[in-house]
């Protein structure tokens, strides 16, 4: 035991200490810019899953992910699917690169939360203490300034995910009901037809509830209450003759027609059309084949019960409209209770859903006048969407109102229920089953008229209110981009009258300071100090431009 006591005692005498040149470690800047790039990257994709989850399109989305990204000078790549967001950035000098991939479990409109995350992706782009990343490399108080305040855009996320929904579940079912009494009165149904409508969507919301704690997936669900508001019409059918109403009175198809529109509005027809438009093709695909997956659960549903309802050798029988329709303003107001109450349903605020009353009594008279007319029903359902879409995406900075939001709910009035159930009344029938496979295809139609009118309405709005910015950019509107300006760049008097830079700006592009909303016509860091012959040069889009000190605000 001595013996290796004293051998131990030498060894420690004898040997060296730690050298003091540091030999194969990690760089402290990698280090220091990983973690602050993680961060970052961890909120924008945070912020993306919630939208993606509560019904933004695959647009909005990532611009709400770019945008956070950009405000605290992070380049990244994104990749988006319909149950997936892949963020990566490509790495600074001395670190690797950075991906996070989150997965979408599960898709649930949730309007009042969608528009305080989107306010928040707002907030964030917006907020001029927002610090840049690069700026943390070498200065660890910065870092631990750009975390802290990191942190706090997580927890209000966190508020807003944990915060209680807006109305009970109980109360989401009476909204439903009350839109399918408004698609009654919109499709001229009297008060019977309104009652009853409401009565059978109450009956069905309540079964799909009780499947659904099952896990019993969406396409049985539409079966069933397909099944549900059909079976409730035949047995009307039947019991016709012995109850005091006419049948022109009571018209068992307006019933099937308004629960049928209940279940059509949860499907993303707009989001579909929108994300294949806007360069989203296989996004726009996982939502087309919902869309059609679930289509085809309500005409399974509604064969299912139309075929046992013959075989018992019911009388089924279809009005289109009730003897004495009612006249167009209150069919207006009943396609304008009826986008409102799915705004609610969907847990809209009630500023919301009266801005969404509004859009959605201006579908249907749109829709009205043109039938009116004359003109086809694809036309006369494009068209209102059209306008739907304009005015959802021109209105929804000064509503503080998602463009999604308003053009979802707002065609709603819009939506072929009918005209599903007459043509599979017309399929079961031997006699007009070629008349039937033409109904639903005009179905069909309508509704990619309504998701083409809408998409074309929004980027037209777009477009539109781009052109407006450029056309009155100020220096001081131009100061607030989140790109940022890499390096210096000595702005003379040649250079600023070259590109007509005032002299407030160019004390940004002399300190290297500049945050731009307008890139048309920037010069870059490496040729700001070009002679007069010059060519203005564009900014390329992924040059990120350092803001600074100037002091003004705009969007």
């Amino acid at each position: 035991m001595r013996g290796k006591n004293f051998f131990d005692n030498l060894a420690r005498k004898v040997g060296g200490k730690t050298p003091s040149t540091t030999v194969g470690r990690r760089a402290q800047r990698a280090l220091l810019a990983e973690r602050s790039i993680r961060e970052v990257l961890e909120l924008a994709v945070r912020v993306g899953e919630t939208m993606l989850a509560l019904g933004a399109s695959a647009t909005d989305v990532t611009d709400a992910i770019r945008r956070t990204t950009k405000a605290f000078g992070v380049d990244c790549q994104i990749d988006l699917t319909f149950t997936s967001i892949l963020v990566v950035h490509d790495g600074v000098n001395d670190g690797a690169g950075i991906s996070l991939l989150r997965v979408v479990n599960s898709r649930l409109p949730d309007y009042d939360r969608l528009t305080r995350v989107m306010e928040l992706s707002r907030e964030i782009a917006a907020d001029p203490n927002d610090i840049d990343v690069a700026e943390t490399i070498d200065d660890p108080a910065k870092l631990e300034e750009a975390l802290n305040q990191l942190e706090s855009f997580h927890q209000r996320l966190d508020e807003i995910l944990v915060a209680p929904q807006r109305f009970r579940r109980s109360m989401v079912t009476l909204w439903l009901a009350l839109m399918a009494g408004g698609v009654g009165f919109l499709l001229g149904g009297g008060p019977l037809v309104c009652l009853l409508s409401a009565a059978t969507t109450v009956v069905v919301d309540l079964v799909l509830q009780a499947l659904g704690r099952w896990g019993l997936p969406a396409f049985f669900l539409q079966i069933a209450g397909a099944a549900i508001a059909t079976g409730v019409a035949v047995g009307l059918l039947a019991a016709l003759p012995v109850l005091p109403v006419e049948f022109a009175a009571l018209p068992p198809a307006l019933v099937v027609a308004s629960g049928l529109v209940v279940l059509l509005a949860g499907m993303s027809f707009v989001g579909a059309a929108d994300d294949a438009i806007n360069g989203f093709p296989i996004t726009a695909m996982g939502r087309l084949l919902e869309v059609v997956l679930l289509t085809l659960g309500l005409i399974v549903g509604i064969a299912i019960v139309l075929d046992v309802a013959r075989g018992l050798g019911i009388d089924l029988r279809l009005v289109e409209r009730s003897v004495q329709p009612w006249p167009s303003a209150v069919q207006v107001i009943g396609a304008a209770i009826a986008a409102a109450a799915w705004a609610l349903a969907s847990y809209a605020t009630m500023r919301t859903a009266f801005v969404v009353m509004i859009f959605g009594g201006i579908a249907y008279l749109g829709y009205d006048v043109l039938v009116t007319a004359g003109t086809e029903p694809l036309v006369a359902t494009a068209v209102p969407a059209l306008i739907i879409g304009i005015l959802g995406e021109g209105l929804s900075r000064k509503l503080h109102i998602p463009a999604t939001i308003t053009t979802v709910c707002g065609t709603v009035p819009l939506l072929p229920g009918l005209a599903i159930y007459q043509g599979m009344l017309d399929i079961t029938s031997s006699d007009t089953s070629d008349d039937g496979v033409l109904r639903l295809v005009q179905a069909g139609s309508i509704g990619i008229g309504i998701a083409g009118g809408v998409t074309l309405g929004r980027f037209l709005a777009r477009q539109f209110r781009t052109r407006r910015r450029r056309r009155t950019a100020t220096p001081e509107a131009m100061v607030m981009s989140k790109r940022q300006f890499r390096g210096t760049a000595s702005a003379g008097p040649e250079t600023r009258a070259l590109y007509m830079i005032p002299d407030e700006v160019a004390v940004g592009l002399e300190t290297g300071m500049l945050r731009i909303v307008s890139v048309d016509e920037v010069v870059d860091a490496g040729q700001a100090d070009v002679g007069a012959a010059a060519p203005p040069t564009p900014l390329h889009p992924n040059v990120a431009l350092k803001r600074g000190d100037l002091n003004a605000r705009g969007e």
